[in-house]
């Protein structure tokens, strides 16, 4: 019986800084089953190309103007030759030779369509960026596994539960192969990974969480990328979810007091020294509040549920 295959999905753009320490993470994977890398790259210039040729990968070219989280996603997927499917961002770098094993793992359920595994802030990460990451539910210690079983519809269910149960990260995650061909990406601006798992769920399927793989991730934001990054993550949110993240500037002032209070205390438990950081973190965490408040100011639409259906 011919072993199993399993794709690595990447899409690149200019990751030689990051790349070696994926792809040798990769190639170290103690795993019963062949690996294939697939990578889509949009127009590298800095080495990526000869990185993923060393390492054995199938590349296909997209122009940048093209590219897009879900779209480009499918396009590997469509490419790819294995029983599964596991995407990686670039700039990840997955812990321990067993990381794919445990990854794969809940798909011993046969309803599990989908996989993410836990995020961690780089050792090297600066504190402000560690707390960000690790206040996330994707640094979780909990391992779950979710359906739709108990709660119904997901559009029937409550904000804040829906919001848990569609948690999935494309960071570091896994798909079934046949139930992806069925059920690809939806083809939306952002939040892909979110608007794919109420599509599997509703279908019936489950997704699950494993805490025991890992992988190191995070960005270091300017006030300027933090602003970007957090003002689309509220316009999807107010889209899909019709939830409002800033609805006031009162909510504005309070969400800037907590995070601000939340980066304090974090530098004060993790005993960082130097006022650099605090001198950072009023610019950066304003930048974040506001980036949402000004993305919710987008139009409603009549269906939140729209960019998410089947």
């Amino acid at each position: 019986m011919p072993r199993s295959l399993v794709s690595i999905l990447l899409p690149t753009l200019n990751g030689a800084d990051s790349l070696p320490g994926l792809l040798a993470a990769i190639q170290d994977q103690v795993l019963d089953a062949s690996i294939e890398i697939v990578a889509f790259d949009s127009g590298s210039t800095d080495g990526t190309l000869d990185l993923l040729q060393a390492a054995g990968a199938r590349i296909e070219h997209i122009p940048k103007a093209e590219f897009s989280h879900g779209g480009t996603r499918n396009l590997i997927a469509a490419a790819a030759r294995g029983e599964y499917l596991v995407f990686f961002s670039q700039d990840v770098l997955p812990q321990g030779t067993d990381y794919l094993a445990k990854l794969l793992l809940p798909f011993t359920d046969d309803r599990v369509a989908g996989v993410c595994a836990r995020v961690l802030p780089f050792p090297s990460s600066d504190p402000l960026t560690a707390r960000t990451v690790l206040d996330l539910p994707e640094a979780s210690t909990e391992s779950c596994i979710r359906d739709l079983d108990l709660c119904g519809p997901i559009w029937e269910v409550g904000l804040l539960e829906r919001m848990e149960v569609l948690r999935f990260n494309n960071v570091a995650s896994a798909a079934r192969a046949d139930i992806f061909q069925k059920y690809p990406f939806p083809e939306v601006a952002f939040g892909e990974d979110f608007a794919w798992a109420a599509r599997v769920l509703t279908a019936g399927y489950r997704i699950a969480f494993t805490a025991e793989c890992s992988v190191y991730h995070g960005h270091h934001y300017t006030p300027k990328e933090a602003y970007r990054r957090y003002h689309v993550d509220a316009a999807f949110h107010l889209a899909a979810h019709s939830w409002n993240m800033r609805p006031t500037l009162v909510s504005v002032a309070r969400g800037f007091v907590f995070e601000l209070w939340a980066d304090i205390r974090f530098l004060s438990k993790t005993h960082w020294k130097g006022a650099g950081y605090l001198l950072r973190a009023p610019a950066l965490r304003f930048a974040q509040v506001w980036g949402q408040y000004r993305g919710a100011r987008k139009q409603v639409p009549l269906d939140p549920s729209a960019s998410l259906k089947l």
